[in-house]
């Protein structure tokens, strides 16, 4: 029977192994001295590709985040200074806003140092003018102390947006 497979009886040895048909003192190969290898080059393979996966997701999401929060906090920060009674006032609910997008993704902001605005009319609040408003923060990464020479600690993340002031503000 196991010379219609291909294999003869000559092959087989004592305890069931495969003897190669060149082995030139006829005793039997074995692979027991391998057996586990394979699970140990699988771990090993996995430790060396999963942990800069999981750095690259930790940073990206950390990079996204805030150019999430600092888009919210443009805009958000634009309506607060068109709808505003005074630039005074604007300004400072716009800072609250600024502060408030960026804790909703959890990040600590300043937002005197983060906001910016450019006034694109003299009055800066008339009616059919437009405010100019900058958002920016730098993002720290996730970077060992042993690494923080060789890559970048932060990323920079700006956001800007254009904001009209209401035409008939002065109807109020």
């Amino acid at each position: 029977m196991t010379e219609r497979m291909g294999v003869s009886h000559r092959q087989i040895g004592a305890r069931g192994a495969f003897r190669h048909p060149t082995d030139p003192q006829g005793g039997t190969r074995t692979t027991h001295g391998e057996q586990g290898g394979a699970l140990v080059e699988f771990l090993g393979g996995m430790v060396v590709l999963l942990v800069p996966l999981v750095y690259l997701v930790l940073t990206l999401s950390q990079v996204q985040a805030a150019a999430f929060a600092a888009e919210g906090a443009a805009r958000e920060a634009g309506r607060h200074l068109a709808t505003a009674p005074s630039m005074e006032q604007g300004l400072r609910s716009a800072q609250i806003a600024v502060v408030t997008a960026f804790a909703d993704h959890g990040l600590v902001v300043d937002a005197s140092h983060a906001l910016d605005v450019h006034c694109l009319a003299d009055p800066c609040l008339e009616p059919g003018a437009h405010l100019g408003i900058d958002v920016g923060i730098e993002v720290p990464l996730p970077v060992p102390d042993f690494l923080s020479g060789a890559v970048p600690v932060a990323v920079p993340v700006n956001a800007s947006h254009v904001v009209a002031v209401p035409e008939l503000r002065g109807a109020r």
